[in-house]
């Protein structure tokens, strides 16, 4: 039987160094649905996002992607890279939107290590903040923002159980 290699468990406090960049590895073609759903239940009643109708008579023609599902899924991207061993997400600052998002884009995403301190209130924890770029199948930026974590340092996150195939409980 082949060895079981240890599986990637995210980067902790101590990996980070400011000024490392992380490419996410997984881009994400946005459809209809997402951005039907992702509106509705968020109730954003703004017809531009759900509305092909309306949205045909605007100056982009069609839909835009609701730019909550693509903060929240910028964000998603980078999670096994930034915040795998989160213990909080502290803030998310200076979004900014410079083009739109349309059904159909694929988005990518990469992240910069801004800055990096332990935490004065929870010695078992760092705060870490990034800024992330999400940007379309043309290398257009879409969205950009900071975000700011606390990390658990190695050694006290909670540890994830996984049971071996053909384990009981």
């Amino acid at each position: 039987m082949k060895e079981q290699k240890k599986s990637w468990s995210g980067r902790f406090y101590e990996d980070f160094e400011v000024g490392d960049v992380y490419q996410h590895p997984l881009g994400r073609t946005v459809t209809t649905t997402d951005n039907l759903w992702f509106t509705l239940l968020t109730q954003n009643t703004a017809p531009i996002h759900i509305d092909h109708q309306y949205a045909s008579q605007t100056e982009f023609g069609k839909p835009l992607l609701n730019s909550t599902f693509t903060l929240a899924l910028v964000t998603g991207q980078s999670v096994s890279d930034i915040s795998q061993n989160v213990l909080a997400n502290l803030s998310w600052d200076e979004v900014r939107l410079p083009s739109p998002v349309f059904e159909g884009d694929t988005i990518y995403s990469q992240s910069e290590v801004l800055s990096k301190r332990e935490s004065q209130s929870r010695p078992h924890a760092g705060i870490v903040t990034v800024k992330t770029t999400g940007y379309n199948q043309q290398g257009q930026v879409v969205i950009t923002f900071k975000r700011t974590e606390l990390v658990y340092k190695r050694g006290y996150a909670p540890h994830i159980v996984r049971l071996q195939p053909g384990a009981s409980q």
